[in-house]
């Protein structure tokens, strides 16, 4: 018989499952469901969120610097908070060339991101770097998930993102290089953190 599939049991003609399926280039928001935002309010989505966040990076490590900036630490963390300050700039470009409108909750992160590195910062260098940890493994999978989303219609975006994840994997590994999981009620505070910051991404997202 003629033709490229195989007959199933029930007779019905099936393509064969071990050949790869034949997909064109993917376009962000393709795998939406029903009642998703749709792909601009998508993106849009994506910018302010990702802008919020790394303000409030930023100015988690700037509370942790005021602590222990002139410890042996403190280049360091130093590195890690160019290295946000470069990711926020980036965003800041974004949400002016794509129009978007930033969080309605940047007062609030500005505070609380500089109080959580402070606080952190004031029970130790292992503290700062549990804290460090616990923001950065939630922002990483936060980013690989976002690029999952992103197509090949947001190929810049997309690649930018990745560029940042992977910088962020690095401040994690640098916070377990320096006895982050050696700190007191480690995996409470962890948790806490991760919890918080997961709030933070959700409300910045919508608000």
């Amino acid at each position: 018989m003629g033709g490229t599939g195989f007959l199933a049991k029930d007779g019905m003609s099936s393509t064969d499952p071990k050949q790869p399926k034949q997909t064109g280039p993917k376009t962000t928001g393709d795998d939406r469901l029903p009642g998703d935002p749709d792909r601009e309010t998508l993106v849009e989505r994506m910018i302010r969120v990702d802008h919020a966040g790394e303000f409030g990076a930023a100015r988690i490590y700037e509370g942790q610097l005021a602590v222990l900036g002139r410890h042996p630490v403190g280049d360091t963390i130093r590195h890690m908070a160019e290295q946000e300050k470069k990711h926020l700039a980036a965003f800041d470009e974004l949400i002016v060339e794509r129009h978007v409108r930033p969080t309605l909750l940047s007062p609030v992160w500005h505070a609380a991101g500089f109080a959580l590195g402070a606080a952190t910062a004031a029970m130790g260098e292992r503290a700062a770097m549990a804290c460090t940890v616990a923001v950065e493994d939630v922002i990483q999978e936060h980013y690989a998930h976002q690029s999952e989303q992103l197509g090949d219609d947001e190929v810049e975006l997309r690649e930018l993102i990745d560029e940042f994840r992977a910088e962020e994997i690095e401040h994690k590994e640098t916070g377990l290089a320096h006895n982050a999981e050696a700190t007191p009620g480690y995996r409470v505070m962890s948790e806490f953190i991760k919890t918080g910051t997961r709030a933070a991404i959700w409300l910045s997202t919508r608000i």
